[in-house]
């Protein structure tokens, strides 16, 4: 059934969990920061370590997988949409909460933005489960 595609999509899954806690970790400390902070560069630096690859690895594991359709790859995908999602809700709420010094165009545009990559991630998670397995033709 499925080979390494689902390993890539495990990794994905993992990644944008990771990104999702970075983000909530820092919209949390740009509350009541104790030391000055750039907010940019890290969400910068939070965007190609995290959710980059993670979407990278998700739309890899689509393309070997969307030939057969395969729920458990579609599962793992959606589910890392569905948490980026989350975290991006979680992170969107907490903005009117960050002192008003570190409440800048990237602080605030990172959660909508990355809500709609979410959905690009759980359509294609989506779409995996429609696919059915297509009849191998025997000729000989």
């Amino acid at each position: 059934m499925a080979g390494i595609e689902k390993y890539i999509a495990i990794a994905a899954l993992g990644l944008f969990v990771m990104f999702a806690g970075e983000i909530n970790v820092l919209y949390n400390y740009l509350t009541n920061p104790n030391v000055e902070v750039e907010p940019e560069a890290k969400i910068l630096m939070y965007i190609s370590i995290g959710v980059a690859p993670a979407s990278s690895l998700a739309g890899t594991a689509f393309i070997m997988a969307k030939r057969y359709g395969s729920r458990q790859i579609g599962g793992l995908i959606l589910a890392g949409g569905i948490v980026l999602f989350a975290g991006m809700l979680s992170a969107n709420y907490m903005i009117q909460n960050i002192d008003p010094n570190y409440r800048v165009y990237t602080v605030e545009t990172i959660p909508p933005l990355f809500m709609g990559v979410s959905f690009a991630v759980m359509a294609a998670g989506a779409f995996l489960f429609r696919t059915k397995k297509r009849p191998i033709k025997e000729f000989f």
